[in-house]
């Protein structure tokens, strides 16, 4: 598993549920904003349908290969926002093979399934999904 999203799941796994949450809610603050190209041009992210909040993704992988998570949620839902914080920082820098190789059930392994719905954590699977398929995408095109 990439180091970082191995740390962020050791992370939360070393605080006790109500814990978790706080760490949470501390990812949903670290959301990094949409690059400006983006924010003027939201017909280039993807909705999350399974998230019950609007979450936009996209995806953009470089010439080195490199993939860039991009995501907007509101600040009004901070567990959705919290969950997309956590793949657009635990992606960050990774390959395209390295993004791709992410355990499809990462986001049950964090530690969160009792503290949050399952329909939550079925919306960060599908960011995740999503996020797999956009990568592959790109390197197809």
């Amino acid at each position: 598993m990439a180091p970082a999203l191995a740390e962020i799941r050791d992370d939360f796994l070393a605080l006790e549920q109500p814990d978790r949450l706080e760490l949470l809610l501390e990812f949903s603050e670290e959301l990094p904003e949409l690059p400006e190209r983006y924010r003027d041009h939201p017909d280039l992210l993807e909705r999350v349908e399974e998230c019950q909040s609007p979450v936009y993704i996209f995806v953009e992988v470089d010439g080195e290969g490199i993939v860039h998570l991009h995501a907007t949620a509101p600040r009004e839902s901070p567990t959705t926002r919290g969950f997309a914080s956590i793949l657009v920082q635990g992606l960050a820098g990774l390959s395209a093979d390295e993004v791709l190789a992410v355990p499809d059930d990462y986001p049950q392994t964090i530690g969160l399934t009792q503290a949050v719905s399952p329909l939550r954590i079925r919306g960060m699977s599908a960011l995740l999904g999503r996020t797999k398929r956009q990568v592959r995408e790109k390197l197809a095109a």
